[in-house]
């Protein structure tokens, strides 16, 4: 089973930059998108054998999520159900008979950490959510999570302490996180991997020169470790500040559909 997460820093920009062209290349069975910056409908998509699922924020072209699956889920979630952190479009999650997929665009705490203290309550929130879910069966989560868990995960650590992103408030919630039962599933396969990189900033020919950060991730839950088989980052892959990433499962129960 393979599944994708971008963040594609405006879709309807994104398309007119191949978004498609590796959509169908890619031929994931779940392909989740995060700051999609549209409302539903203001973009015809023709994705045959696709369903869409789409969460857009009240503040047009701002935020907002997006999934597109080959199966059909039993239920789709849209938000965490607490109407604080439901206005900006930031979670689905789809339910399957053996799994919950969530993707997620996690807020960023903003120049001057002027969003730090809410980020703060997201992440808690965010956490909650993903533990009521994992009582009932196992979670794929994704998304851009913004934030570069350890040094390993950006260029410049040393200049970015106190940056949205990679402040110790940031980076302790994710500890939370993977400590309440996640996998890191990149980590897992390349624990000491370095230059390896999701975001690059538009200024000062970051990409070119492969200064990043490792802020979109795939975790699982634990009970999916046995079902991993690979994590790439699609460094070559443009149209967006971000490049796509994806995880491979197998597994008989994971990839049996009721169609």
């Amino acid at each position: 089973m393979k599944l994708i997460s971008w963040n594609v820093n405006g879709l309807r920009a994104a398309v007119k930059k191949g978004f498609l062209d590796f959509f169908r290349e890619i031929d994931a069975d779940f392909f989740c998108i995060q700051e999609t910056k549209m409302q539903e409908g203001q973009l015809e998509l023709d994705l045959p054998g696709y369903e869409q699922f789409w969460n857009s924020a009240v503040k047009k072209g701002y935020s907002g999520t997006a999934v597109f699956a080959k199966h059909k889920p039993q239920n789709a979630i849209y938000g965490l159900g607490i109407e604080e952190h439901d206005q900006e479009g930031r979670v689905i999650t789809l339910e399957y008979d053996s799994f919950y997929l969530t993707t997620c665009y996690t807020p960023n705490s903003q120049r001057g950490l002027a969003r730090l203290d809410y980020r703060m309550g997201w992440d808690d929130a965010f956490r909650a959510f993903l533990g009521d879910l994992r009582a009932h069966k196992p979670v794929i989560v994704c998304g851009d999570l913004n934030v570069a868990h350890q040094e390993i995960d950006l260029k410049n650590p040393d200049t970015n302490r106190k940056n949205a992103g990679f402040t110790d408030e940031e980076r302790h919630k994710f500890t939370e996180l993977l400590d309440s039962g996640f996998i890191d599933t990149f980590r897992h396969f390349y624990p000491d991997k370095t230059d390896a990189y999701t975001w690059w900033s538009y200024f000062s020919n970051a990409r070119e020169r492969n200064i990043g950060w490792r802020i979109d991730y795939f975790l699982v839950s634990e009970e999916l470790k046995e079902n991993l088989k690979d994590a790439l980052i699609h460094d070559q892959v443009f149209g967006s500040d971000h490049c796509p990433v994806e995880l491979q499962l197998e597994g008989q129960a994971l990839t049996q559909f009721d169609e």
